[in-house]
């Protein structure tokens, strides 16, 4: 599923006008990726946490080149969906 079929979606069963859901959504991953950046975890009770996970820094080769590079500590994104949510994907979707 897309953004715009989300936008869609939430259109349809609200009926609020497109363009202030489409603004809505905008500002919502803006948010979480500027509170990310900033070093803040985003908590969201019966859905996820969007958390910092910290990587440490490691040497690794660059083999076109055969010489060793050093990949500094970094940050990166996680998602950690809520038991809740869990619970609801493993009982309503058939394993394929």
């Amino acid at each position: 599923m897309t953004k715009a079929e989300v936008i869609n979606e939430i259109h349809n069963k609200t009926g609020i006008e497109k363009i202030i859901v489409q603004e809505t959504v905008e500002t919502f991953f803006t948010t979480v990726q500027n509170k990310l950046a900033e070093g803040n975890n985003l908590y969201f009770r019966g859905f996820g946490s969007f958390i910092l996970k910290r990587r440490a820094k490691k040497v690794a080769r660059n083999i076109s080149a055969n010489e060793q590079i050093t990949i500094p500590a970094h940050n990166i994104p996680k998602f950690k969906p809520a038991k809740v949510f869990i619970e609801k994907i493993k009982n309503s979707v058939p394993v394929k």
